[in-house]
């Protein structure tokens, strides 16, 4: 029969643990730098490491999100600024269309993703509708247009987006829309990317149908980079064609431009922009 210990065993035993732990504490300090970090194979506590963590970029203001801008100085080519006023109303009646359900053997949900990237197209809000701060910026060049956009989420998560774009080349590879009884056909491919920002994410989609009673076919080059809770997204194409140089020289400059604004720094200087 197994004897349970005394009072007098456990007060000693006590007494012991109680020893051992200031005996630790006192070495603990010894193997200390003289500068107050710990000796070589200490890890740090969680809490210093939070402390050692990077204070979160300041939210993007509106001067803050007109000045990660672009200007026809960072794209390629001989794009020209328009008036803000002038991109704000740019709508391509070409993405005017209702998905046809037949089209997809997930049916509803596969049409509703392909109707949901040709109103955002053509709405402006790819992303979604920003959460905070915003501006947006236009060029033309012959019969091609680029609208660059930069836009806070911070009540949004910009990343869901991002997912949801790249599942499209497969759910969306190529569908038909009608519009007042003409039919279209639209394609949507992935396209690459810079490897900038957090996340990033390209597209291809070309729209064939007919415009003024004449066969036409619009194509759009796609782009969307996150930084933290901020993103930019870049549109460019038309009747001309490819303009994914473009859209690549606008993301490298782009992303880099709104990095510096959230560090607090001034980006490149670049020609003033069109008011």
């Amino acid at each position: 029969m197994t004897r349970r210990p005394t009072r007098l065993a456990r007060a000693l035993s006590s007494a012991l643990a109680a020893g051992a732990l200031l005996t630790t504490a006192a070495c603990s300090e010894d193997g200390a730098d003289k500068d107050g970090s710990r000796a070589a194979g200490v890890t740090a506590s969680p809490v210093a490491k939070k402390r050692q963590t990077p204070s979160p970029a300041a939210p993007l203001t509106e001067a803050g999100a007109r000045t990660a801008l672009i200007t026809a100085a960072d794209i390629e080519d001989d794009w020209t600024q328009v008036k803000d006023t002038e991109a704000e109303n740019w709508h391509d009646s070409l993405l005017i269309g209702t998905v046809d359900v037949s089209d997809f053997l997930s049916a509803k949900a596969g049409a509703t993703d392909c109707q949901r990237l040709l109103d955002s197209l053509f709405d402006d809000d790819l992303l979604g509708r920003p959460s905070g701060a915003s501006a947006l910026r236009g060029f033309t060049q012959d019969e091609s247009r680029l609208l660059y956009q930069v836009a806070s989420y911070d009540r949004t998560d910009p990343q869901d987006s991002l997912n949801w774009m790249a599942t499209l080349p497969q759910t969306c590879d190529q569908f038909t829309v009608t519009e007042d009884g003409d039919e279209r056909t639209v394609q949507v491919i992935e396209t690459s990317l810079p490897e900038v920002g957090d996340a990033r994410e390209g597209l291809r989609v070309t729209v064939r149908g007919t415009t003024g009673g004449e066969a036409a076919t619009l194509t759009l080059d796609v782009a969307a980079v996150r930084v933290g809770n901020d993103a930019i997204t870049v549109t460019a194409g038309g009747l001309d064609g490819d303009e994914h140089d473009s859209v690549e020289q606008a993301v490298r400059l782009g992303t880099q431009r709104l990095k510096d604004v959230l560090a607090g720094k001034t980006p490149a200087s670049t020609p003033n922009a069109i008011e």
